[in-house]
Order: C-alpha cells, then structure tokens, then sequence
C-alpha cells in the first residue's frame, strides 16, 4: 500500500446493522407498522441488544422510525411539503404570517462574527428575534431574526400601533421591518446539530440533526436582516425546484396499524 492511501476502515457493527434495517424495513414493513420488540430484532439479525439499540437510535435520528411510549418502535410516515419562501409566507418582517410564533427579543451589541455577517461595525446595536415555526402543531424550526438598529432607525416610525404592540419587542421589530423594501435575498443550507436553546424549543435532545437555513436580506443597498432558522432534520427534508424557493416537508406523525383515522 502506498503512503498516500488511505488504510481502509472497519464498519462499525451498528452500521452495518442499520443498513439491513433499512433493506428490511422497506421490504418488509409499511408506514404506521410496529416493528418487533429488542429481543425478537436481536436474535433475528444475531446481534447483541446494545447493537441493535444503536442502530434503531441512528434510524430514528434520520427520520425513518419514530418511537412511542407504550405502543413501541414503528415506521415513520412520509413527508409533507410546507413550501418555505417570501412568495408563500411574506418576507419575515410580515407578522401576520401565522407560520412563525415570536418567542422573544434581545437587542444587544453585535458580537464580531454577526456584525461581519450584517455588514455593521461591532458592537452596533442589533436587535435579535426569536421565532419557533409550528406544523400541524407542532414546533419544526426556530429562527434568530436579527435586525441592525440601523436599518429600522432609518424607517419612519410605527404609526397607530396597539399597546399589544408597544409593549412587545419582537413584534415592534417585525412591524417595523414590514415597512422596509427587501431588494435581493442570498440563502445557504448547511447540516448542523441543535445546541441547548435551538432543542428545547424543537422538544428534541441537544444534538439531534438540524437543516441550518441561513438567509441574508437586503434593503436600500445594504443588509436589513439576516436570519438563521434551524429545522428538524429528523422530519424535514429541503427542496429546490426551478423557482430557486426552498420548501421543507416536516414528517407527519405515523399511526398504528389498525388505529382509526
């Protein structure tokens, strides 16, 4: 073997065991079903139960089982596109979307990575909100909108706003970005994992796989927003079809066979 080869490396057992799954499921299983429990699953394949519960972890972070209490281990349903794009929702400063949930608001100094991403000088005031998008109920992505104070400084004032309004941060901000005339957007999706914050509001363990979609809108020829939203990579999936808009397909909650519908 040549010093610039690569040495091959073993697959873990689990793997291995998670590719049979696969294999096995789609050949033998439908949506909704149960699958057998740990110890019929260790014996079928002739694996240790720490191996098998390894690959049924792995199968359930890529979406392909969900697991219940009382009920057991059963094969996840398909997804269902919910189309995510300023066409379908408005722009973000758009609160009436019923798509989004304000969660909160923080404006504080911007740190040198996120005034470089917004074009600003550190340590400029930037207003941050935070928003959770709910499915059919459910919380499948959260969103860190930040705003520089610079852009809304530069917009006239709310005029006629509801006390609602004046005594809610998040939704001054938001009223105030419906004003601003977005001239371009750039988006970028990258794989990452939910940290503490982004899991909590997912209902989801810290580190659980995330589709990090992040959006730089521009306004009056500068940056007026830049957005970082996080969705489930467990049950969304991302698509780009010749529209260049980005749709996300969260995974409808599997029901046991026989259960009514």
């Amino acid at each position: 073997m040549g010093q610039n080869q690569l040495a091959a490396v073993p697959e873990p057992k689990y793997w291995h065991l998670r590719t049979v799954l696969v294999r096995t499921i789609d050949q033998e299983f439908s949506t909704g079903q149960v699958l057998p429990n740990e110890r019929e699953l260790a014996a079928r394949f002739g694996v240790a139960r720490a191996t098998l519960r390894q690959a049924l972890d792995q199968l359930e972070l890529e979406g392909r089982l969900v697991r219940r209490r009382g009920i057991g281990t059963l094969i996840a349903a398909p997804r269902v596109g919910v189309p995510v794009s300023r066409r379908e929702e408005g722009w973000p400063g758009v609160s009436r979307s019923q798509a989004w949930r304000e969660v909160g608001c923080v404006s504080a100094p911007a740190t040198p990575q996120l005034a470089q991403a917004l074009g600003v000088e550190a340590g400029s005031l930037v207003h941050t909100v935070r928003r959770i998008r709910l499915v059919q109920g459910q919380a499948m992505a959260t969103e860190s909108l930040h705003v520089p104070d610079a852009a809304l400084r530069a917009l006239p004032r709310v005029v006629g706003r509801s006390a609602q309004t004046e005594a809610d941060p998040a939704r001054l901000v938001l009223r105030q970005l419906e004003r601003l005339v977005i001239e371009g957007e750039s988006r970028s999706v990258e794989l990452g994992v939910a940290e503490a914050e982004e899991a909590s509001l997912l209902e989801r363990p810290p580190g659980t796989p995330v589709l990090v979609v992040t959006t730089q809108y521009a306004g009056a020829g500068k940056i007026a927003a830049l957005s970082v939203s996080t969705y489930r990579a467990d049950t969304c999936k991302l698509t780009f079809g010749e529209t260049g808009l980005v749709e996300v397909t969260p995974v409808q909650e599997p029901q046991p066979v026989g259960a009514a519908s």
